[in-house]
């Protein structure tokens, strides 16, 4: 039988908590105005004043030694849901919190699961999502019993109807029953009640080495990795895009193959837009074209997937990054790592009609430095994308804003981290009320930490 880690039906509390950190009702919320972001930053957590136009605040967070792996999500209330992996002991929890605004925090963090089959993976981020009922979805990454791969994982889904007081039994988001990779997920609210959730699915892989053994790239940087395995071999073991809908009872409805050959081991996001939901994935073409493809779900069918921007990117390898996208009716927003002949890029790709067609790409970073790790969001009147550059001074957290319906952009540096490498992970942004949210991991002493900053333009 499978290790299921353990389910708590009550808030834990990990640390007191500053005096701010207090409860705070939810007609303090519907109060809120725009968050002050003109505060001087805290000593060595950013970058001096570089004229950006952009106002940077330190953003506190109730987030204890040892978390990494956080996300951000926007309630449909307009509250922040973070969550992290941390370690307890021997054992991997699942943790979040939620941000009320004006510096202020519902509650303690909660645990939502703990155990030793938790798996922790730098790149393989767990999820915290709100459905308009206000219930709370959970998905993280479960070790099964025996894998036949250290990479084997399942998905777990869990669902709390009271505010992470009490989570329903886990289930198997994967129901093929393979000791194969399943993982890399995208969750959006499908209906007032029910989650949708897309995620890379390895059952075909099942028995054959793939990207994570010889083909891998061992490097973000790494522009070809080790030939593996023949394309005959290969093709019969591809990694594949799966989609499903969830209910408030957890029963699974609409489970499809999206999409038959994707790269191994690069993130999926997803965003609802006004023509549905809309998904973005590294594909993974038979010459190993890497480019992004996306692809929305409509009367609960998904269309045929295509190119957000032909790239052209030739890569024998995964490069462990995926696009991010974000959407605000109409307006949506993809953002992604490429390298086509050698040269490192961030690209925007901007949609005004849903997500059916793309804007030639905007080249928003380019260079050696580039860490293929990004994220975007939007409101009314911006997309902000943060992502991470490394050099030999260091790893960066680099921010950019750019006006909804231009190209002018606002860029500035919001902090010289001290870990290098995967360590620190993806960084995360969420917007409210004109601010943005950021959330990073760092490394000190060993150890990883979560730092939040908070940015808004300027007036």
């Amino acid at each position: 039988m499978k290790k299921t880690p353990t389910l708590r039906s009550a808030p834990v509390l990990l640390a007191p908590l500053p005096a701010a950190m207090v409860v705070a009702t939810l007609l303090a919320l519907a109060a809120c105005s725009r968050e002050s972001a003109t505060a001087p930053a805290a000593q060595g957590a950013a970058a001096p004043d570089d004229h950006s136009g952009l106002a940077r605040e330190p953003w506190g967070l109730p987030t204890p030694g040892g978390a990494a792996q956080p996300d951000l999500s926007v309630g449909p209330d307009g509250r922040i849901l973070i969550s992290w992996v941390s370690r307890m002991g021997d054992r991997n929890a699942m943790q979040y919190a939620t941000y009320l605004g004006n510096d202020t925090w519902e509650s303690a963090p909660k645990t939502i699961v703990v155990g030793r089959s938790l798996t922790a993976n730098w790149a393989n981020t767990p999820h915290v999502v709100m459905t308009d009922d206000r219930a709370l979805w959970a998905h993280w990454l479960q070790t099964p019993a025996n894998p036949a791969s250290p990479h084997a994982s399942d998905i777990m889904l869990t669902r709390s109807p009271d505010n992470g007081v009490h989570w329903a039994p886990p289930v198997a988001v994967n129901d093929d029953g393979t000791a194969t990779e399943h993982g890399f997920v995208s969750m959006w609210p499908a209906t007032q009640d029910t989650i949708g959730i897309a995620w890379l699915d390895g059952r075909k892989t099942a028995g054959a080495e793939h990207e994570h053994g010889a083909n891998a790239v061992k490097d973000e940087h790494a522009t070809h990795a080790t030939k593996g395995a023949a394309k005959d071999e290969r093709a019969a073991a591809t990694m594949t895009v799966r989609g499903a809908r969830f209910d408030g009872d957890l029963a699974r409805s609409g489970d499809a193959e999206i999409d038959a050959s994707t790269c191994d081991c690069c993130g999926t996001d997803a965003a609802l837009t006004a023509s549905g939901p809309l998904l973005v994935y590294r594909d993974r073409t038979e010459a190993e074209i890497r480019d992004i493809s996306a692809t929305h779900l409509r009367a609960g069918k998904w269309d045929t997937p295509r190119p957000v921007h032909e790239d052209g990117w030739k890569m024998e390898g995964c490069p462990l990054n995926g696009p991010s996208v974000a959407a605000w009716g109409k307006d949506v927003s993809v953002v992604w790592y490429t390298a086509p002949n050698d040269k490192p890029m961030l690209r925007l790709a901007r949609s005004t009609d849903g997500g059916n067609t793309f804007a030639a790409p905007i080249d928003v970073d380019q260079g050696a430095a580039l860490q293929g790790r990004v994220d975007v969001a939007m409101d009314g009147d911006s997309t902000w994308l943060v992502w991470l550059r490394e050099d030999v001074k260091g790893q960066t957290v680099q921010l950019a804003r750019y006006t909804t319906k231009g190209e002018a952009k606002q860029q500035t540096q919001l902090a010289a981290i001290s870990g290098r490498g995967r360590g620190t992970g993806f960084p995360k942004i969420a917007v409210r009320n004109g601010v943005a949210f950021v959330v990073w991991t760092d490394i000190v002493d060993g150890q990883p930490r979560l730092a939040g900053m908070k940015v808004a333009p300027h007036g």
